[in-house]
């Protein structure tokens, strides 16, 4: 007897295992790929982050240092409250400008006749013109003048006392003294950087309204040469 031939439904019975696995098989794989990636992109958010927090870190750290390393600057009140400085010497210069040389009575100048524009404030590593920096004292700025052989130490210590703002400071040959502070008809001699009367000078006479132009610019007039 001849055997009778499969049914086409036993035959899609036998072939439907094999789809189904492929299927399934697919289906693990995406979702293996899925898994990947979800890590992938976690590893590089955790990534992202840690490089975001040390930026912030390093940024924080260098403006820490900034302000530790920066040296602050000293701080008056302007205009003083009439404290009499030991040593402190007076005079009755009178203000007026002139577009010639002029020769003072007071080594520095402390006031009289000056150049019509006056020296921006700062600090300058050369002797700066006399005419242009009394013009600044008639404004309430106080000149700070040193021997050139003022030795480093002391020059940084000076700088130390000095506030940011309406002061001039430079180098002055043949001062009577080391360091000598003026301002409009004031004047004070003293030996050494650290002595307190400097910083007692500025607190009286620094912006003071004891001028002839009190409150006037410090600026946007004169750089001499040896601005810093």
């Amino acid at each position: 007897m001849t055997p009778a031939p499969p049914t086409g439904s036993s035959g899609a019975s036998s072939a439907k295992p094999g789809v189904k696995q492929q299927r399934a098989e697919q289906r693990a794989a995406k979702l293996e790929q899925y898994h990947r990636e979800q890590k992938r992109r976690a590893r590089n958010q955790k990534i992202g982050l840690i490089a975001g927090i040390t930026a912030v870190v390093a940024v924080v750290g260098l403006v820490i240092t900034s302000v530790v390393l920066t040296p602050q600057r000293a701080s008056y009140s302007a205009g003083g409250d009439g404290t009499e400085i030991e040593g402190v010497e007076t005079f009755e210069n009178a203000s007026l400008h002139v577009e010639t040389p002029v020769t003072y009575p007071q080594t520095p100048p402390a006031g009289g006749e000056h150049n019509p524009t006056w020296l921006n404030c700062g600090v300058y590593t050369e002797p700066v013109p006399s005419e242009n920096a009394v013009h600044s004292l008639e404004h309430g700025a106080l000149w700070v003048t040193y021997d050139p052989d003022l030795s480093a130490d002391e020059l940084t210590t000076l700088k130390a006392v000095l506030p940011s703002t309406y002061v001039i400071l430079s180098p002055f040959e043949g001062l009577p003294s080391p360091i000598v502070v003026s301002g409009w008809n004031v004047q004070l001699q003293v030996e050494s950087a650290d002595d307190e009367r400097i910083a007692a000078f500025f607190e009286e006479h620094w912006k003071s309204n004891n001028v002839p132009e009190p409150g006037a610019l410090c600026t946007g007039a004169y750089d001499a040469p040896g601005k810093a």
